[in-house]
């Protein structure tokens, strides 16, 4: 029987392993899941699971939510997204989202950041100084 330890640590290993050139590849992200499952290992559901939980934690830290009250014009879209990837690099995946509740403004989430320019916010904040 294998301890949470150490699943945690083979988990660790093999998601070393999915990345390529700083990126995890979702390629072998698969091969991984495959050969694990298929390798008919005893504690091959406590591996997968802190896998599947790297696997989530990265994918997070590489994904921004970008919300806006109203559609973004085209232009504002591409230099939002050309700034953020200036920051956070190439791999980002980039998502646009309107949101009425904002009022004005935009709100960025990136993994655990977040940039919150909105009139929602400010409002928030006016209404909490009194």
């Amino acid at each position: 029987m294998i301890s949470s330890k150490q699943a945690r640590r083979r988990a660790r290993q093999l998601f070393r392993l999915c990345h390529v050139k700083g990126f995890v590849d979702e390629t072998r992200v698969r091969r991984v899941v495959l050969h694990v499952l298929n390798a008919g290992y005893r504690e091959c559901p406590a591996i997968l699971a802190h896998f599947l939980r790297l696997v989530r934690l990265d994918r997070h830290q590489h994904t921004a939510r970008i919300e806006s009250a109203t559609p973004l014009p085209a232009d504002l879209q591409a230099s939002t997204e050309a700034s953020l990837k200036g920051i956070y690099g190439l791999g980002l995946t980039t998502a646009f989202v309107e949101r009425p509740s904002l009022l004005g403004g935009m709100r960025i989430q990136v993994g655990n950041d977040v940039y919150d320019g909105s009139v929602l916010a400010r409002l928030a904040a006016l209404q909490n100084n009194f």
